[in-house]
């Protein structure tokens, strides 16, 4: 085996604990937020501010490739200001993974961590569907077979959480049917707004990083009016931070 070889083995390994270690500190870090004590943080904000992380982390990653701050304008307005359409486009992602993330604090608000952990783990077989419908993928036997393993699992650990619809803990009241219907939602729309995204990266010569540029641009928008809608009046009356720590 070359140098080369080893060296993308080692970084796919790398890439698959990093992404595991980061779905794991999720989850935990949701759960947590959404059932520590004192005043609430709004979960329309914080979806909102996660975009503009975001958008800020990778417009700093395209400035150091494209080599500065003109190459940067230009790069966008190449990218979104001259290609209306294909901006357009970008929209309906955007749009998906705003909702798929406040769907996702709904759920971590009424299931514990572990069952919301593996509830999520369903995004797999969501993604896994759309891959077959969209890009017209074929998936082997034994892929199939760990799909049905992951549904089965799923199911069990529902089962098993059963002992109740409602349950009260030291947060607000949960609701598991809820809780567990948002984490479906969201899996849906993961599935489908991970593969659509995916189309669209290997349809054009436009960078990943580039690509999130134009998708948590366009998330502000929809996030911002998520906000509007849903938490408009405490957002009036307590300030945009309520909530939050510090």
């Amino acid at each position: 085996m070359s140098k080369t070889q080893k060296a993308g083995n080692s970084l796919k390994y790398i890439s698959l604990v990093t992404l595991t270690l980061q779905n794991a500190i999720l989850g935990l870090s949701m759960r947590y937020g959404r059932t520590r004590s004192g005043d609430m943080f709004l979960s329309s904000t914080a979806v909102l501010m996660s975009e503009v992380v975001k958008l800020f982390t990778c417009l700093v990653i395209v400035y150091v490739q494209s080599g500065g701050i003109i190459q940067l304008v230009d790069t966008i307005n190449n990218t979104i200001v001259k290609q209306p359409v294909d901006t357009i486009k970008i929209c309906v992602p955007s749009l998906v993974y705003i909702i798929q993330n406040n769907l996702l604090y709904v759920s971590a608000s009424h299931l514990d961590a572990a069952t919301y952990q593996v509830t999520y783990q369903l995004k797999i077989l969501t993604t896994a569907m759309f891959a077959v419908f969209i890009l017209r993928k074929k998936l082997l036997n034994t892929q199939w077979t760990a799909l049905v393993v992951l549904v089965v699992g799923v199911v069990l650990v529902q089962l098993a959480q059963s002992d109740g619809a409602a349950i009260k803990v030291t947060g607000p009241e949960q609701n598991r049917l809820l809780g567990f219907s948002a984490a479906l939602g969201a899996c849906i729309l993961s599935g489908f707004a991970g593969i659509y995204f995916e189309k669209m990266l290997k349809g054009s010569d436009i960078s990943v990083w580039m690509r999130n540029v134009q998708l948590s641009l366009l998330s502000l928008p929809f996030g911002l009016l998520t906000c509007l809608l849903s938490d408009g009046s405490v957002i009036r009356n307590q300030g945009f931070f309520y909530g939050y720590d510090g």
